[in-house]
């Protein structure tokens, strides 16, 4: 059994050993039980209110990749060699109207859906006066921001399978809307792109990691 200090540092390597890689090898692919790995590791993601505000892509298509590459040049050096590519949707308008929340709370959690209970009007509450999301704009930013906890829980389970990846901001948001809109791949009313991900096998040297000191960005109150 491993103990508590092979653990800490088993924990620390993976992190050490993750990181934003720009060349994939081509000639190998994820297999197919350490896809599902990383995948059931973005579906246990947690969210706020556990409303799981996103949809995952899986872009296997060779030509989708291409027209893809030409709205995003932050995917240009990974994403034709990546043995996965994803693109992470996070939903519109994440209101107690939306029908997605009803759906969570009948469907998935097995509760009555009520606007009136305590909890929708907590809910409600919270939107409204806690972070003041009364904008199309800021309701999308407050779902995109949770689609980066699934993120993040996607590459360290990849990290810890030895497999790499490469997160990705650098697209024309309104083109790759449009772009995945028009072949019916996403309903623009119901989704955004947030982000995207390359995974696969290094092709590359890593570089050591450059970060501030923990003295620099931890400060105890």
């Amino acid at each position: 059994m491993m103990s508590n200090l092979q653990q800490q540092k088993e924990i620390i390597d993976v992190f050490q050993r993750r990181y934003a890689t720009k060349k994939f090898n081509p000639e190998r692919k994820i297999s197919e039980k350490d896809w599902e790995t990383i995948m059931e590791s973005a579906r246990l993601a947690p969210s706020s209110f556990g409303f799981e505000p996103w949809k995952f892509l899986l872009i296997e298509n060779p030509e989708v990749r291409q027209e893809i590459k030409e709205m995003a040049w932050g995917a240009k050096k990974t994403i034709d060699d990546a043995s996965h590519f994803i693109v992470i949707l996070a939903r519109k308008n994440m209101t107690l109207e939306n029908p997605h929340i009803q759906h969570m709370i009948e469907d998935v959690n097995g509760r009555t859906f009520d606007p009136e209970s305590r909890f929708c009007q907590l809910f409600d509450d919270f939107q409204r006066n806690d972070l003041q999301l009364t904008t199309e704009r800021a309701l999308f930013d407050w779902a995109s921001k949770q689609t980066y906890i699934a993120a993040s829980q996607m590459m360290t389970a990849a990290a810890f399978l030895d497999i790499d990846s490469c997160p990705i901001e650098g697209f024309n948001q309104e083109k790759v809307d449009a772009y995945l809109a028009q072949n019916g791949w996403m309903d623009p009313k119901e989704f955004g792109v947030s982000l995207m991900i390359s995974f696969g096998y290094r092709d590359e040297d890593i570089k050591p990691k450059t970060r501030q000191s923990l003295e620099e960005i931890y400060e105890v109150i």
